[in-house]
């Protein structure tokens, strides 16, 4: 029986889970979430922090990989290489049902490389060659220094998951660097009709920082109270439009899409509802639309199965999105510093959580050895 996860994917918009474990692989969970219509899986450091740290799952495969004389980072990427292979591989159907348009599951270089442009290169090289599926995303954050390094790699065949994009601004970099790169590897000889890219822009983030600069001006006697809870899916909107100017006819991927090559397709990031006096699918429903993909949380995915809406709305109400813009912007929020802000504050928050799993891990590694 089709749910409503099937029936938004009829809609054109692809439903992707933002977890992943080992405890999800083995119990069949991840293949339960796939029949019930996810078709792609995303991860980030704060995920696998949680994963590796919070429990037990782990632990014979540390003692196993300790034993074999790894070091820490060794350690790391001996605990979820395996995890993603697993998943991609369990996903392949679904991407060879798709002609890979779906069935990724997305990894992230080191986010202490989120500045270095070479370094990001050089490591997504050598995730890309060591994973070695055709159904998995190397994720590349949305920073100056990234840009260049996602156009190298598309460039060179290499599917790019860009993450942490939250401004308009940086959003025309990213669909332009993806446009030369799909220039690059044709000029090569590649085959454009096998490259994908994801463009993931982060949406409740932004509620959560320009509503607390709302409250501030309501504090001085402005009236913000519409404009709460508003933010977020307006900027998507926007996003969204632009997306359809770039990619659709008449528009600049006009040459490659008649050689094949596929559309950068927007995904929606960071879409639980935070704050909890919102919808719980406040990041979902308004954001259902064509040529898109929306990654959600266990939680989330179990609120849209209940309750989710089915209809197309990514495009509707455009004006009054803009419109929102408008009057945050005219109370003195600035959302260029706004994002910049957001940006850097993601990329130091996976940083942090790239610490504390390597802390945590050095940790749980000592505890197993005194214990054996």
């Amino acid at each position: 029986m089709p749910t409503t996860i099937h029936k938004i994917h009829e809609v054109g918009q692809s439903i992707w889970c933002d977890n992943i474990s080992r405890g999800m692989i083995d119990s069949g969970e991840l293949q339960r979430l796939i029949d019930l219509g996810i078709v792609g899986v995303t991860s980030n450091p704060t995920i696998f922090m949680k994963a590796i740290t919070g429990g037990s799952d782990y632990d014979q495969r540390i003692e196993a990989l300790q034993a074999g004389g790894c070091d820490l980072m060794g350690l790391y990427e001996g605990l979820v290489l395996p995890d993603i292979v697993d998943a991609a591989d369990i996903l392949r159907p679904v991407h060879d049902r798709t002609d890979g348009v779906d069935g990724f599951v997305s990894f992230e270089v080191s986010p202490k490389l989120a500045y270095d442009t070479a370094g990001t290169v050089e490591e997504a090289r050598r995730l890309h060659a060591e994973i070695d599926r055709p159904n998995v995303f190397i994720k590349v954050p949305a920073t100056e220094q990234g840009i260049p390094a996602i156009e190298t790699l598309i460039g060179e065949g290499i599917s790019v998951n860009v993450t942490l994009i939250f401004g308009i601004d940086m959003y025309e970099k990213v669909m332009r660097a993806y446009i030369d790169g799909v220039h690059r590897l044709a000029s090569g000889g590649g085959d454009v009709t096998r490259i994908a890219s994801v463009a993931s822009f982060f949406v409740s983030r932004v509620d959560t920082l320009v509503d607390g600069l709302l409250q501030e001006k309501r504090a001085a006697g402005e009236k913000v109270d519409h404009l709460l809870g508003k933010a977020a899916n307006a900027n998507a909107k926007v996003a969204y439009a632009r997306f359809g100017e770039v990619f659709g006819k008449g528009g600049a991927f006009d040459e490659l899409a008649a050689s094949g090559a596929r559309v950068q397709r927007p995904l929606w990031a960071s879409t639980s509802a935070k704050n909890p006096a919102y919808p719980d699918t406040i990041y979902v429903d308004p954001l259902i639309g064509p040529d898109t993909v929306n990654t959600l949380p266990p939680k989330t995915i179990e609120a849209v199965l209940d309750h989710g809406a089915t209809k197309s709305a990514i495009a509707d109400h455009l004006s009054e999105a803009r419109q929102a813009l408008s009057e945050i912007a005219a109370l003195g929020i600035d959302m260029k510093e706004v994002t910049k802000k957001l940006e850097s504050d993601g990329v130091a928050s996976f940083a942090k959580s790239f610490d504390e799993l390597l802390e945590n891990l050095a940790a749980k590694q000592q505890r197993l050895t005194a214990a054996g």
